[in-house]
């Protein structure tokens, strides 16, 4: 089979993309709502690290089913702040939950009763249950397509790994794969786990 995108709708080239780049991790974005006392928690799988110095990751963020913006975009575009989650295969049920439309202000972090904690380098607290979590600022912008997709790119300034995902300190960090059982995501409805792993060095 051969498509060109100029022959699809927006509905049908997204479709074809989630089910052919795969699989992809998640951001589970925690932010703050304006009222300072409650927060938005939810989760985007156009997600990638894409610089080291400074650590820095790219989230694409679309609008809701009726056209508003998204409140984690909303949250960042007012103060800039949020803490990316990476989530284990624990926490499906809580992640996908989060992923529901919400009237703004309605926290899915209290619907689920996830418990925070503090975030030493961070104005925001991060989920207790996630494996990792990095402390990041919206450093820019840039808007994509006719919809306006937003393409954020965040700054990390702080990190938590769970210890018992940590492997070794010395002579670098690692972080176990296994150990971190990381969720991704598929196309439709669906979701995936690590299978087989392969360590393959690279050639001199």
């Amino acid at each position: 089979m051969e498509l060109r995108f100029a022959d699809l709708n927006p509905v049908e080239s997204y479709h074809l993309l989630i089910q052919t780049v795969l699989p992809r991790p998640i951001a589970w974005i925690l932010s703050a709502n304006d009222d300072g006392s409650s927060y938005n928690l939810a989760p985007f799988s156009f997600f990638a690290p894409v610089c080291a110095n400074p650590p820095t990751f790219v989230v694409s963020v679309g609008k809701k089913p009726g056209g508003d913006e998204k409140d984690t975009f909303t949250n960042l575009a007012r103060d800039g702040r949020c803490v990316l989650h990476i989530a284990s295969v624990e926490q499906l049920q809580a992640l996908n939950a989060s992923s529901a439309t919400l009237a703004y202000g309605d926290s899915e972090v209290e619907r689920s009763a996830l418990a925070l904690e503090a975030f030493a380098g961070s104005e925001l607290p991060r989920l207790s249950q996630a494996p990792v979590a990095f402390a990041c600022t919206l450093q820019q912008q840039v808007d994509v397509g006719p919809g306006g997709q937003h393409v954020l790119f965040l700054q990390a300034g702080a990190a938590y790994l769970a210890d018992d995902i940590v492997l070794s300190k010395e002579p670098r960090l690692q972080v176990g794969a296994a150990e971190l059982n990381p969720l991704a995501r598929l196309g439709g409805s669906e979701y995936a786990a690590l299978g087989e792993l392969f360590n393959l060095p690279r050639p001199e």
